[in-house]
């Protein structure tokens, strides 16, 4: 969740650039979404001074329809003022800091790898439950409701399906396939320590290899060339062969969205593909922060963004998938953003209670 600019296709005619959809590794000057409505309100008053006032608190990547947000300000009377503080990682750590004097009466953004700090810390108000969608309860960390989640997407290796059939390469179809000989210096990858993104990658490797084993991939990868960035926008739109900077690298970790927007102009191939082996699962939540000025207000937004019409337009806005079951995906990203049927997963709990050491031990191996 670091990246600010769209994939396009270096190969035209054979590549299209991809739809306006990757906003949510792609916020475009002019877009016509949520940051419209967000300079509307951002200069409101914090943590909703007055019962008609609510301020949520999200990363940099927050972004849905304009139309949507006005009507949820209409219809409930609210004026909502959108706070963005850079990663996922860093607003998990700025509510953290501030949670005996919130910034505001929500938030919006903190994912798996960051979330049970939150709970841990007190930053969330407990009382304050929020009413879920059918399917969302598969998502819930410890079952509670107050922390609800929101969206969902998976981490995990791209290719260029050109770049690798034109180079007789047989596309990876594993984490093992980063270390072969003839893929060496192939693939770009994110600094863990920078990134959300590239934190989960980590997290995947932990989950496939073991804790005792992470480290020696890891090692072994820098030893086959393996470039790391310090962000997605680093990594996909510039070292990404199949990005708009037409990099030298054909292999990106990216999302298993990612090929959704990457589709030819009839819509029936991509140029792009994920690999399913590698997808670590994602999951962005939500809450009332404790000691929130107008935590009505705060729980009427949440459980509209868990509304039929935004969990529909969630996908086609910042590029995750949906919780709730009664929401419906576009075309491109039902046949070209397929989940992985057994993505990789870490419980939060140990992700928080072992993350630094995980980093510290990744740090080591490839001797950043």
């Amino acid at each position: 969740m670091t990246a600010t600019t769209t994939p396009t296709s270096p190969n035209a005619p054979r590549r299209t650039a991809p739809a306006p959809i990757l906003t949510r590794r792609a916020l475009l000057a002019g877009s016509a979404a949520v940051t419209a409505a967000t300079a509307l309100t951002a200069c409101g008053k914090k943590g909703g001074d007055d019962a008609n006032t609510i301020t949520v608190l999200t990363h940099d990547d927050f972004n849905l329809p304009e139309d949507l947000l006005a009507a949820f300000q209409k219809d409930s009377g609210l004026t909502v003022s959108i706070s963005k503080s850079g990663s996922g990682g860093e607003l998990a750590n700025q509510l953290v800091l501030t949670k005996d004097a919130p910034l505001g009466d929500a938030f919006f953004g903190v994912d798996n790898s960051f979330i049970s700090r939150l709970a841990a810390s007190g930053v969330v108000d407990p009382a304050s439950t929020i009413t879920l969608p059918a399917g969302a309860e598969d998502y819930l960390v410890d079952g509670a409701a107050a922390i609800a989640p929101i969206d969902f997407g998976e981490v995990a290796l791209n290719y260029d399906v050109a770049y690798l059939t034109d180079h007789g390469l047989t596309p990876p179809a594993s984490f093992e396939d980063l270390t072969k000989p003839e893929n060496k210096g192939l693939a770009v990858l994110i600094n863990p320590s920078t990134s959300t993104t590239g934190l989960c990658f980590l997290l995947a490797t932990i989950a496939h290899f073991g804790e005792d084993g992470f480290a020696d991939y890891w090692k072994r990868l820098v030893a086959n060339g393996a470039k790391i960035v310090e962000g997605w926008t680093a990594a996909y739109s510039v070292d990404f062969s199949a990005g708009e900077g037409r990099g030298a690298y054909p292999i990106v970790l990216s999302y298993s969205s990612s090929p959704a927007a990457t589709v030819s102009a009839d819509g029936t191939t991509s140029t792009t593909a994920s690999v399913p082996a590698t997808a670590f699962r994602q999951i962005e939540y939500a809450g009332v922060l404790a000691g929130a000025k107008n935590p009505s207000g705060a729980k009427a937004f949440i459980e509209w963004l868990l509304t039929k019409d935004v969990q529909t337009a969630i996908p086609d806005s910042m590029y995750m998938y949906p919780v709730s079951a009664e929401a419906t995906l576009s075309p491109a990203m039902t046949t070209f953003g397929a989940l992985s049927a057994s993505p990789l997963a870490l419980d939060p709990a140990a992700i928080a209670d072992k993350r630094e050491t995980w980093l510290a031990a990744w740090t080591e191996a490839v001797g950043q």
